[in-house]
């Protein structure tokens, strides 16, 4: 088989394969390109040697680090991983369509691996998710992390079971009719096991982000770099017939190219999903507010399928909570009016006055032209949970009528909705900050550095969780003994009914922005929404109320206190903290 390797600063490059070593020869045809064909089967072990350095490197297209991100990497049979014959057929349900579940490998299950997630995608199906959205899976240092300390964007983590763990894991999802998503890292590598320094100039000091340096996409040598990343990212779509794409905080990516990389990536992506005749799609992490991130390119925009809206997010948690801290100050004065205008708008901040940032912020969203699936809706999420102090879910604060509330006001509002894992049953396990470094300098560091960030907020050191001791990972994984359990039953059996009438009333999930009608009553708390013919209300205050529909002649759908009902006047008396959904 032929080895490659980009190294373009080097002046001699040499494959060590097995117990053996091949001098590589310039590619005559690609500059900094060094190539050898040498005989190897699946799972031999190599490296490249550059210059007079003695280390052996992974390559940095490996797709197997068997013994982690310092060891060398393993051949991996990619036509061998989902042989043609055992292919199973892809769902094709769109983003319209979709209920997205954010799930971490590592804390899905106790053993931390794809087969004991594979084993749980039943559960999934009973529950009406459509898409399972992996976050990270590229190799770490040491067995348990968050995945966004990867290092090797062609490879997947080992403990978790590697290419062929992942391979299976997507087959089992697509027999299930699931489809998936992995989220994937472009803005940074990891600070511990990055051998991409060694072989050329995959970073640049021309910009600084929150890592270090910038992942290079626009200085000299750039080139390389977005072809290594725009590479990366369809083998995942190709090779593991992953069904879309979650782009980790796009709005780190230091471009000032005039073909930005995000836009050459979605083309790429539009282009593989029509050769592939399936359809793959790019979901993007940004706080910029900017309506060109999912803006079609024949349009001027960037062509991403979607993004996260953390506005609509930020709306619902002050909602909720009633918490002011950080960005959420810019959502706490009122709660339900950012809401509304989210849930309307798309975007809080369309160019208003952001205090947290301390300028204006954002851009209109053309709400008459963009369809609604453009955008991702959310009550929790990895992020909104682990990087507060001690990882607390909405479930150790709020009752399990206002978790109802957040999750009517998701499953049945405008955008995609998405659900992290336990969120469906109210999950009494937090989900927190943890690391596995194996350099003791390193590990002490984070330690450090996670309480001194704290610290800065009136959290003593003592009570924030250490991200190096196993307890911390171990106190994030779901126990799957509580669903069936009181309250948990009882939220999940109201999660269920909510995406079942999602699936079923093609109102809930009508693209049209301009078509949902939204009230409310901030100092009553309560809010009321329309989706064509349904009606959805919700009140998050400790006493009951009653809102005039302005209608009779509704029924019930679903509601979470069974003495919701309207009166024959077109009033509607919604008991205290609960959720109703009504139709014609």
């Amino acid at each position: 088989m032929q080895f490659e390797v980009w190294a373009p600063q080097a002046e001699q490059v040499a494959l060590r394969l097995n117990d053996g070593t091949h001098r590589m020869v310039p590619d005559p045809e690609r500059t900094g390109w060094w190539v050898v064909s040498a005989p190897a089967a699946d799972g031999d072990r190599y490296g490249f040697l550059l210059d007079d350095d003695p280390d052996v490197r992974p390559d940095p297209r490996g797709r197997r680090l068997p013994d982690g991100p310092d060891g060398l990497s393993a051949v991996v049979d990619v036509d061998a991983l989902v042989p043609l014959e055992r292919q199973l057929p892809v769902p094709r349900t769109s983003l319209q369509d979709a209920v997205l579940y954010e799930l971490h490998i590592g804390t899905f299950t106790p053993e931390g691996t794809f087969d004991a997630a594979a084993a749980r995608l039943p559960y999934l199906v009973e529950l009406g998710i459509t898409h399972v959205e992996l976050m990270p899976v590229c190799p770490f240092p040491g067995r348990h992390g968050w995945g966004y300390d990867g290092v090797a964007p062609w490879a997947v983590h080992e403990p978790y079971g590697g290419p062929a763990g992942l391979a299976r894991f997507v087959e089992a999802a697509h027999g299930h009719g699931l489809g998936v998503v992995l989220d994937v890292v472009h803005n940074h590598l990891g600070p511990s096991g990055n051998h991409l320094p060694a072989f050329g100039p995959y970073f640049t000091d021309t910009h600084h982000t929150p890592w270090g340096a910038a992942v290079n996409l626009d200085a000299p040598g750039s080139d390389e770099v977005r072809a290594y990343l725009l590479g990366s990212a369809l083998a995942w779509l190709r090779d593991y017939r992953i069904d879309g794409l979650r782009l980790d905080a796009v709005h780190a990516l230091a471009d000032t190219r005039a073909l930005p990389f995000l836009e050459e990536l979605a083309a790429a992506v539009d282009e593989l999903a029509a050769e592939a005749g399936r359809p793959m799609f790019l979901i993007a992490e940004s706080d910029l507010c900017d309506p060109r991130t999912t803006t079609p390119r024949a349009r001027g925009g960037l062509g991403l399928h979607a993004q996260w809206n953390d506005d609509f997010h930020h709306a619902l948690h002050c909602a909720l909570t009633g918490e002011s801290q950080g960005y959420y100050a810019d959502f706490a004065p009122a709660p339900l009016a950012a809401l509304a205008k989210t849930m309307t708008r798309v975007f809080h901040h369309d160019g208003t006055w952001s205090s947290f940032r301390g300028r204006s912020h954002g851009r209109p969203v053309d709400h008459r032209r963009t369809p609604a699936h453009r955008f991702v809706g959310y009550a929790q999420t990895h992020d909104q949970i682990g990087n507060r102090a001690q990882g607390d879910r909405l479930a150790a604060s709020l009752s399990p009528g206002l978790l109802a509330c957040a999750a009517a006001l998701v499953l049945t509002g405008p955008f995609v909705p998405m659900l992290f894992m336990g969120e469906e049953w109210g999950a009494g396990t937090p989900w927190q900050y943890f690391t596995d470094h194996p350099d003791p300098a390193l590990g002490e560091a984070v330690r450090t550095g996670r309480r001194r960030e704290f610290a800065a907020h009136g959290w003593r050191a003592e009570d924030v969780p250490d991200p190096q001791d196993p307890a911390t990972r171990d106190r994030s994984c779901l126990d799957w003994s509580e669903p069936e359990k009181s309250p948990h039953a009882r939220l999940l059996e109201w999660h269920r009914a909510l995406t079942r009438l999602r699936r079923t009333q093609p109102d809930l999930r009508d693209p049209d922005l301009a078509a949902v009608r939204v009230a409310y009553d901030e100092d009553r708390r309560w809010v009321t929404f329309r989706r064509g013919d349904i009606r959805i209300a919700v009140n998050l205050s400790p006493e009951p109320v009653t809102i005039a529909l302005g209608r009779n002649g509704v029924r019930i759908l679903a509601a979470w206190d069974p003495t919701d009902h309207p009166d024959p006047d077109g009033r509607l008396h919604v008991p205290a903290e609960s959720a109703v959904v009504l139709g014609p």
